[in-house]
């Protein structure tokens, strides 16, 4: 099992889970992050410090957000990994409010 990072991120790009993970299985893209689940190790650690809960372990992602599972795994192919922490975007706090935001994904 892997954990997968949900639309919630999108648009927000919190990097609070990059900073906890111990094997470095983040990829960030233009406007989220996803996670490689052939690196990650299944620790756990990421989804505590998500602050817009966009992080599951795979069993777990609501079936409206099944479709990041696999998105996950092709985006984390293209993207590069992202090792430290960086500042999120200026307006994260506002798109963290914003339920539906998968029409804005920017790969």
């Amino acid at each position: 099992m892997t954990y997968v990072v949900t639309e919630s991120c999108i648009k927000c790009k919190y990097t609070d889970c990059v900073d906890v993970c111990p094997v470095d299985c983040f990829r960030e893209g233009p406007n989220m992050l996803v996670i490689d689940p052939d690196e990650c190790i299944d620790c756990t650690l990421c989804v505590a410090e998500c602050p817009v809960e966009a992080i599951f372990a795979e069993d777990d992602v609501p079936d409206a957000q099944r479709q990041w599972t696999p998105l996950n795994a092709e985006l984390a192919k293209a993207w590069p990994p992202i090792i430290e922490k960086k500042a999120a975007p200026e307006d994260a706090d506002e798109w963290a409010k914003v339920k539906e935001k998968a029409h804005l994904l920017e790969k």
